[in-house]
């Protein structure tokens, strides 16, 4: 993000310090590879990749999100922070047992501060493959315009 004075600024931060990573159960003290069940704060969230791109308009938000579907998605924008929070279903079906497990599912969150000169009116966001794409306008006062002269 260029740093003129006529481009947007968000501030990256995470919605709550426990959402570092995902927490993993911890071993049994007999087996070195032996696991327990996870427990509720084991399901604890995952900070998704995220990249920014700014161009004339605003900025795209693109966030990594496997797995996730419209209907697990949710996006909230109060005062200043937006916000996404993507639920992802475990691909375990019920009653089945899990032998090996090298790939843990888990929930993602993540939170941003908006400056004023994001168009909140007219974000959008589209959710394709597992990634979600977030178009945030430049207010129409933030962008840069040529003023006449008249004489």
């Amino acid at each position: 993000m260029s740093l003129d004075p006529h481009s947007i600024r968000v501030a990256v931060g995470r919605s709550a310090p426990e959402a570092n990573s995902l927490t993993r159960p911890q071993a049994h003290a007999q087996h070195p590879h032996a696991r327990s069940e996870p427990s509720p704060e084991a399901q604890a969230c995952q900070t998704p990749l995220i990249d920014i791109h700014e161009g004339p308009d605003g900025l795209v938000l693109e966030a990594d999100l496997p797995g996730a579907t419209d209907d697990g998605l949710s996006i909230q924008l109060e005062d200043n922070v937006l916000s996404l929070h993507a639920r992802i279903p475990s691909p375990i079906p019920d009653g089945a047992r899990v032998l090996h497990e090298e790939y843990r599912v888990g929930d993602f969150t993540r939170s941003f501060i908006l400056s004023d000169e994001v168009e909140r009116g007219r974000i959008t966001a589209e959710l394709k493959n597992g990634v979600l794409r977030l178009i945030l306008p430049k207010a129409e006062r933030a962008k840069t315009r040529r003023i006449e002269v008249k004489s």
